[in-house]
């Protein structure tokens, strides 16, 4: 592929491997994002349709600070790459029936990455020797992926699994948890990712995305490869 090659050097191989993880992420966030505002629209709310977040261009979910700078700033400090889309507008107030329909926008993000990651495993059946270009964006979308959908099932908001969590708790715990949102991100970023650098640097192992978010990727990444007939 040219100046894309792998093997042409260090550029060539820097390029490859953006290459090959550009198009599976940008994918996996913009139809992560789209589909929330999709369910919506469905339940009663085009709040997002009509500003135009119902879309497979990802300009429109961009965030100058969670999609670009952070995990920018995340890499240079020698943490794993960390990111986020613009949060997709939702007037709960015009969904028929608030708490158990907002559950159902949230899956639909996590549920649109499973279909994803389960199409990219299909898609391992068209490439014959599990080589190249092609297959290494299949690996990818398959990981970045399933990634995604387990992350942003865990339960806390302003995460999926949070407002999941909160449609399914009995009020005496749904409420104190909504109304845990608005800290949910900053401690998120400080648990899963300043606090293990912080550690790694007084020379403590501590790896909360290794507890927390490969196991059950692993898993799920068997559970689909074996589903797709690759086991």
């Amino acid at each position: 592929m040219g100046w894309l090659d792998p093997s042409s050097g260090p550029l060539g191989y820097v390029l490859y491997q953006i290459s090959t993880w550009a198009l599976p992420a940008v994918l996996a966030i913009t139809l992560h994002e789209a589909a929330h505002g999709h369910v919506a629209a469905l339940l009663g709310d085009d709040t997002a349709k009509r500003l135009g977040r119902v879309s497979l261009n990802p300009l429109r979910h961009i965030d100058p600070f969670g999609t670009v700078l952070l995990p920018g700033l995340l890499i240079f400090a020698g943490a794993p790459a960390f990111g986020y889309a613009k949060p997709v507008p939702v007037d709960y107030s015009r969904l028929a029936s608030p708490r158990r329909d907002m559950m159902w926008v949230a899956l639909a993000g996590p549920a649109t990455n499973l279909a994803l990651a389960i199409a990219a495993a299909l898609g391992f059946h068209l490439v014959a020797d599990g080589q190249g270009w092609f297959a290494a964006n299949l690996v990818n979308a398959l990981s970045v992926n399933l990634v995604l959908a387990v992350f942003n099932m865990l339960p806390l908001p302003p995460l999926d699994g949070g407002r999941v969590a909160v449609g399914l708790l009995p009020d005496v715990l749904a409420f104190p948890l909504a109304r845990f949102e608005r800290y949910g991100m900053p401690l998120l970023l400080i648990v899963l990712f300043l606090l293990p650098v912080a550690a790694g640097q007084a020379g403590i192992a501590i790896d909360p995305l290794g507890w927390l978010i490969w196991p059950p990727v692993d898993w799920l990444g068997r559970g689909i490869l074996a589903l797709a007939g690759h086991g």
